[in-house]
């Protein structure tokens, strides 16, 4: 029943989009149909989108921002009649998301590491402690913060220059 170049979930109530890394922790399968044969799901990213598209949507969906990268993940919609080309524009966008949601979830990680380390030095280079006597979060004002941020920058720069220039 299987058209040639159609990926369906075989589970029943399985993935209808026939995305390659499950929408939804409710829908994922394990294994794909595609006219030739059943093959495994091999996921494309480590945290799968936590949610799924109506039943008879026939859109892209754009789920809420990853609490990792800050990105928002792509269901990208799969027509029952894709074409090899279309299939492989859905797959290119596919694996350039991934890509994407790698590159800024550890980019974000670091920053965030780095910032907290940089924070953690400066006051204990000041005699302070992370917490006030209040409990309340002890801060550096601005113009420290500008120093943290200039020379994450300036480490980061090639990393950033290959990002905005790679056409992998």
């Amino acid at each position: 029943m299987a058209a040639v170049g159609v990926v369906r979930a075989v589970r029943a109530g399985g993935c209808r989009y026939g995305c390659r890394y499950g929408c939804c922790y409710g829908c994922f399968s394990s294994t794909v149909s595609s006219g030739g044969g059943e093959r495994p799901i091999v996921p494309l990213v480590t945290q799968r989108p936590r949610f799924c598209p109506p039943a008879g949507s026939r859109r892209d969906w754009i789920g809420p921002p990853d609490k990792r990268s800050n990105l928002r993940p792509v269901i990208f919609y799969v027509s029952p009649h894709e074409t090899p080309l279309e299939r492989r524009l859905r797959e290119l966008r596919e694996e350039t998301q991934e890509w994407n949601q790698r590159f800024w979830a550890r980019q974000n990680t670091a920053f965030r590491t780095e910032k907290e380390e940089f924070i953690y030095s400066r006051l204990k280079a000041k005699g302070l402690e992370t917490r006030d006597e209040t409990g309340q979060k002890v801060t550096l004002n601005a113009e420290e913060m500008a120093d943290f941020y200039k020379d994450f920058l300036r480490k980061n720069f090639r990393k950033h220059m290959h990002y905005n220039s790679c056409s992998c």
